[in-house]
């Protein structure tokens, strides 16, 4: 059994832990606020440039000059997956439920016969990615040093996306986040950003327009800007969803250290009661023999 000392020790530690898991969950709560403001600022205009896309798309569908952004290579053998997680832990389950999708996704294109590239975004992905898929990993990028994201680091990794495909690396590009909810609730998503998947419900509502310039050199103008809008939507999703897990996750830690000091202190008082009860019958028998 161990002494009174390290019991002591031992609870003094875990009081430590409690503060710094408490004082984790007031920072990440005061952060969530800013991280969902500005994911949810961001989706009526990604969703937006999504609908006026799907519009323009619709009319100018079957054009033998859409652009490839659109139209694709017109194969589907080669997937990048476009991965996207935080750059630090202590977050529950945000960064492995990230992770497993796109794992889960990848081993299936793999079971078809299809080849897989993966681009990864944010250093807890590339970590446990690289275990399984080291040899697919074409591209890592760390942003820790970003304090602040902007669209800036959206568009830096929409160029490095579509430098491959006009290279001719892939043919499909799928990009995966963690869509914020709430603080107990996180989305792992799935969202193919090339070819530009066309909602029905865009092309159902298409209307005729005449366009100036014509369909296919607007969309040549507006797909690469949607894909970095779209890219600026999945970080945004995903810092909120960071601190929203965060949040959760320590404030389950604080809990759960509260309640070890509970045991210990139960543990540390009965010892301590027994080793004097113990005494003071050492030294009645002692009396007594005297």
């Amino acid at each position: 059994m161990a002494s009174l000392k390290d019991m002591r020790v031992r609870i003094a530690s875990t009081k430590a832990t409690q503060k710094i898991t408490k004082a984790m969950q007031m920072v990440a709560a005061s952060k969530l606020r800013r991280a969902q403001t500005a994911a949810e600022a961001a989706r009526p205009y990604a969703d937006k440039m999504s609908a006026v896309i799907g519009n323009i798309a619709s009319a100018a569908a079957g054009s033998p000059g859409a652009p490839k952004l659109l139209a694709g290579t017109g194969r589907d053998q080669v997937h990048l997956l476009l991965v996207c997680t935080g750059e630090r832990g202590l977050s529950g389950a945000f960064n492995s439920s990230i992770v497993r999708l796109a794992r889960e996704h990848a081993q299936s294109l793999i079971a078809q016969g299809k080849e897989v590239k993966i681009f990864c975004v944010g250093r807890k992905g590339y970590e446990q990615l690289r275990r399984l898929f080291e040899k697919q990993i074409v591209e890592h990028l760390d942003l820790r040093s970003v304090r602040q994201l902007g669209f800036v680091n959206a568009e830096d990794i929409a160029k490095k996306v579509l430098a491959r495909f006009d290279a001719g690396e892939f043919d499909v590009c799928t990009l995966f986040y963690s869509r914020f909810k709430s603080v107990i609730a996180q989305v792992p998503t799935a969202q193919q950003i090339i070819p530009l998947v066309v909602e029905e419900s865009a092309a159902a509502t298409t209307t005729a327009y005449e366009y100036e310039p014509e369909e296919d050199e607007i969309l040549a103008r507006l797909l690469p800007r949607n894909l970095a809008v779209q890219i600026f939507r999945a970080l945004l999703e995903n810092n909120a969803s960071f601190y929203g897990a965060q949040m959760s996750a320590m404030d389950n830690a604080t809990r759960n250290a509260g309640e070890m000091i509970r045991k210990q202190t139960l543990v540390y008082n009965r010892t301590r009661q027994a080793q004097i009860t113990k005494e003071l019958i050492e030294i009645i028998s002692g009396a007594e023999a005297v």
